[in-house]
C-alpha cells in the first residue's frame, strides 16, 4: 500500500496519459469477484479505468459513470460519448479509456458483476486542473522614489497553485492567499518594493505551479514596470568648432516618464536669431555670424518636474583660427631650440669646473738601498738637497 501511494505521488505531476493505482478496494467477503483501482488524471489528459475480475463465469458486467449512466454493458457501448472507449474485455479484466478528461468527469465509476449475488466496486476518478497564466496588475502608478504594489491572480486551479515572484532572477517575498470555489481554487499573491527611474522597463515575473503540470514546468506572466520620473535634458552640437558662415544644429536630448511632449528654445535674455529654426528637439542656426554668440537653452517639463540645458555659442573668425593653428609649429620649434641651448651651457660649465680642480702636492721618501734612519739624518744635515720632491696633478 505504501509503494502504491508513493507511485501515485510521482505520477500525479504529468498531464499526459495517466492511470494511477491509489488503493485496492476489496469487498467484505473472501469470495469477492471484482476489484478496482482509483485513478488521477490532469484535465485534458487520458485516464484508464480498470475492473479486475476473479472467477469470472461469463456473467453480465456493467460499467457506469458517476451519474449512474451505463457506459458499457457486457462489452457493448451503451452511452454515446466517444471519449470513452472499451480497450479490453476479457475473463480477467475490463478496461475502458477516457480521453480529454474534464472536471465534470470526476467521481466514482461503478464496476458491477451480476451473478447470484451482485458484486460491485467503485473506481474513483480525480481530475487535476493546471493553473492558467497568472494575471498581474498594479495597484497604482509607480513613481520614482516610491513603492509599487503588484498583485498576481490565478483562478481555477486544482489543487491550489503555489505562486512565486521573481525580479532580476531573484525571488521576491510575496503574501499569498487562496479561496476554494467548489472543486477549484482562486489564488492570489501581492508583492511590494521600492523603485527608481532605472527600474523603468524592468521585468517582474509571477509564476504558478501545481501537481497538474509536468515536473519542472510552470505558468508565468511577465510584467513590465512603468516607473514615472522627472525629465532630464542635454544639448548636443553638430560640430565642436563653428566659424562664420557655418550651419549649426543643436539637439536637445530629453528623457522623462511621461516623456515631455514640448521643447522650448531660448537665448538668454535675447530672442533667437531670425534665421533660427526651432522644431521640437532641434534648433538649426544657418549662416552663423558673431552676432549669434550667446547662451542657448532648451527646456522640458512633465508633471513630475522641470529640466533645462545650456549651450554657449562662440562663432570664430576663420582667419584667427588659421593663424592660431599655424603658430603652433613655431612655438614647438622654439621650445626645442631653447632646450638645446640650455644643455650646451650645462656641458660647458661642467668642463670648466673639472679643468680647475686640483689635488695639492706632497713629499715622499725613497730608501734607494740606504738604511732608513741614516738617510733621514743625512737629509736633515744637507738641507733640501737630500729631499726628493714629488708633485702630482689631476686634470
Amino acid at each position: 500500500m505504501g509503494e502504491e501511494r508513493g507511485r501515485e505521488k510521482r505520477l500525479n505531476r504529468s498531464p499526459q496519459r495517466v492511470s494511477y493505482p491509489v488503493s485496492l478496494s476489496a469487498g467484505p467477503g473472501a469470495g469477492q469477484e471484482v476489484q478496482t483501482e482509483n485513478v488521477t488524471v490532469a484535465e485534458g489528459g487520458v485516464a484508464e479505468i480498470t475492473c479486475r475480475l476473479h472467477q469470472y463465469d461469463g456473467s453480465i458486467v456493467v460499467i457506469q459513470n458517476p451519474a449512474r449512466q451505463t457506459l458499457f454493458f457486457n462489452g457493448t457501448r451503451a452511452l454515446k460519448d466517444e471519449r470513452f472507449q472499451l480497450e479490453e474485455f476479457s475473463p480477467r479484466r475490463v478496461r475502458i479509456r477516457l480521453s480529454d478528461a474534464r472536471l465534470e468527469d470526476e467521481g466514482g465509476y461503478f464496476c458491477q458483476l451480476y451473478t447470484e449475488d451482485t458484486h460491485h466496486q467503485i473506481a474513483t476518478l480525480t481530475v487535476l486542473v493546471a493553473p492558467e497564466n497568472p494575471v498581474v496588475e498594479v495597484r497604482e502608478q509607480a513613481v520614482e522614489g516610491g513603492e509599487v504594489e503588484l498583485s498576481c491572480l490565478v483562478p481555477g486551479p486544482r489543487p491550489a497553485a503555489v505562486l512565486r515572484w521573481y525580479r532580476d532572477r531573484k525571488e521576491l517575498k510575496g503574501v499569498s492567499s487562496g479561496q476554494e470555489n467548489g472543486k477549484v481554487w482562486s489564488v492570489a499573491s501581492t508583492v511590494r518594493f521600492r523603485v527608481d527611474r532605472k527600474d523603468d522597463g524592468g521585468i517582474v515575473i509571477c509564476e504558478a505551479q501545481n501537481q497538474a503540470l509536468p515536473s519542472g514546468h510552470s505558468k508565468q506572466t511577465q510584467y513590465v514596470l512603468d516607473v514615472q520620473y522627472s525629465p532630464t535634458a542635454r544639448i548636443h552640437a553638430s560640430q565642436a568648432v563653428v566659424r562664420e558662415g557655418d550651419t549649426l544644429v543643436l539637439t536637445c536630448a530629453v528623457t522623462g516618464n511621461p516623456r515631455p511632449n514640448q521643447i522650448r528654445w531660448n537665448r538668454g535674455n535675447e530672442s533667437l536669431p531670425e534665421r533660427a529654426e526651432a522644431v521640437g528637439e532641434t534648433l538649426t542656426l544657418p549662416g552663423l555670424v558673431s552676432a549669434d554668440n550667446g547662451t542657448y537653452t532648451c527646456e522640458a517639463s512633465n508633471k513630475h518636474g522641470h529640466a533645462r540645458a545650456l549651450y554657449v555659442l562662440v562663432v570664430y573668425d576663420p582667419g584667427a583660427v588659421v593663424e592660431a593653428q599655424t603658430s603652433v609649429p613655431y612655438a614647438i620649434v622654439g621650445g626645442i631650440l631653447a632646450l638645446l641651448v640650455f644643455l650646451i651651457i650645462c656641458v660647458l660649465v661642467g668642463m670648466v669646473w673639472c679643468s680647475v680642480r686640483q689635488k695639492g702636492s706632497y713629499l715622499t721618501h725613497e730608501a734607494s738601498g740606504l738604511d732608513e734612519q741614516g738617510e733621514a739624518r743625512e737629509a736633515f744635515l744637507n738641507g733640501s738637497d737630500g729631499h726628493k720632491r714629488k708633485e702630482e696633478f689631476f686634470i
